[in-house]
């Protein structure tokens, strides 16, 4: 089976696919290649997610079907909108809103490159704007029964104008995996992916709040998460044993600016047990806004 990252797809260039054009390739991950296209009954510029059929078995390319029709059902200011899927032969795609903006992971690591100590990460303020929002949008989809499974930086879209935080690829981690049964094939990210993931248990909602913990604590400390592990599989087993003991520093040993409530909060969040985290985004978010309204400087 070939790999996403070793195919040239650039004969798609000029292709159409419904009433879209496919201009360029713009960004490419392990949930498919995304094309700016050109939808010409609207006169507008739209993204395109392409994900060739030659690294999906044939159960995959049907449950991206379906994860893709119920993403298609959210509408939210803080989630992608989806405006088309379909089979085009070689390949399926989604076809979804173009976003001017760049993911927040560019903005973390530009923060982290920061000579100055006090600007090695985003405003605090601006960080609990963003995952109040996010958390917004995951208590959505949670209550219309869809899991994104894959929350991670590289899947937040900033917008340029309104600075508007916005998820990408609802569902599609479940798809893209590999076709034995057999294989040690984690769907997720390593750095942010919840212990069921890891152990491929029954993953719900809460599984997401671990994720969004995880990218909390991120944006809120300059140094890496795991410091001295280097590959995926030293970070997934290095999860598994420690369990509830990932960290050695608390947060706020780390950043001085925030106190120990914050320390308390994500302890919780990034619990090894599912039943040991806030149940429900709901329950997360309220405890950042009200920390947030209490500890944040204006």
């Amino acid at each position: 089976m070939a790999l996403l990252n070793d195919m040239d797809l650039s004969h798609l260039t000029g292709q159409r696919v419904g009433s879209t054009t496919l201009l360029k390739e713009i960004a490419r991950g392990s949930m498919g290649a995304v094309f700016i296209g050109f939808q010409s009954n609207l006169k507008r510029q739209i993204a395109v997610k392409v994900l060739p059929k030659s690294i999906l078995t044939p159960q995959n390319a049907r449950l991206f079907q379906q994860e893709a029709e119920l993403a298609a059902f959210l509408s939210h200011p803080n989630i992608i909108p989806v405006y088309e899927i379909g089979d085009a032969g070689e390949f399926l795609f989604i076809s979804m809103q173009y976003v001017k903006g760049k993911s927040l992971s560019y903005y973390i690591n530009r923060a982290h490159k920061n000579p100055l100590p006090s600007k090695k990460i985003l405003p605090l303020k601006t960080t609990f704007s963003i995952i109040i929002s996010i958390l917004k949008a995951l208590e959505y989809a949670h209550h219309n029964s869809i899991i994104h499974r894959d929350i991670k930086p590289g899947n937040i879209l900033i917008e340029n104008y309104e600075k508007r935080p916005i998820i990408v690829d609802f569902g599609l981690a479940k798809v893209v995996q590999k076709p034995d049964e057999t294989s040690s094939m984690i769907v997720g990210t390593p750095l942010y992916i919840a212990p069921e993931q890891i152990l491929k248990k029954d993953v719900d909602g809460r599984a997401d709040i671990y994720s969004t913990a995880m990218m909390l604590r991120k944006m809120l400390i300059p140094i890496p998460l795991f410091p001295g592990l280097k590959s995926a599989e030293e970070i997934l087993r290095f999860k598994i044993k420690q369990k509830d003991k990932l960290f050695t520093q608390k947060v706020s040993e780390i950043t001085p600016e925030l106190n120990e409530e914050i320390d308390r909060i994500l302890i919780k969040a990034l619990s090894f047990k599912p039943e040991s985290r806030y149940a429900a985004c709901r329950e997360f978010r309220e405890h950042l806004e009200l920390y947030a309204r209490s500890f944040i400087k204006k």
